[in-house]
């Protein structure tokens, strides 16, 4: 039991479970956004705000390509309202309160012992050799 516990208890585990039961909400709020202002101006442009019962005849079968369409469109939405919400501002913001990264220090080839040490550097720190400059 204190095994379990100490799993249950660790913060990556609890990370995760914040991340989905916020994941399930921001689907909701995204299937509503869907619904209610996507499919009208679908419905403007196209006639139709659901494809479900659109299908092509094949011989004496259908071919229902309508749902497919209905999941394509509300994927491609779900994909650009986390990317354009969550991803893009999120993004700035660690942009703006990560430090810059540090440039990596220049150098050159010691003649003597082919070592990398600094551009500024007059005598090797491997071999101390003296390095002309």
């Amino acid at each position: 039991m204190n095994g379990f516990k100490a799993f249950v208890l660790r913060g990556n585990v609890v990370d995760l479970a914040v991340g989905i039961i916020i994941g399930a909400a921001f689907g909701t709020v995204v299937q509503a956004l869907v619904r209610d202002l996507i499919a009208p101006i679908i419905a403007a442009a196209f006639g139709k705000p659901d494809f479900s019962t659109l299908y092509v005849k094949l011989g004496a079968g259908k071919f229902a390509y309508g749902d497919f369409l209905n999941a394509l469109i509300a994927f491609v939405i779900v994909a650009a309202v986390v990317y354009y919400f969550v991803v893009v501002p999120y993004a700035r913001l660690r942009a703006r309160f990560e430090p810059p990264p540090v440039p990596l220090p220049v150098t050159r080839a010691c003649p003597e012992c082919l070592s990398q040490i600094p551009e500024q550097a007059h005598r090797c720190a491997f071999c101390t050799s003296v390095v002309e400059g």
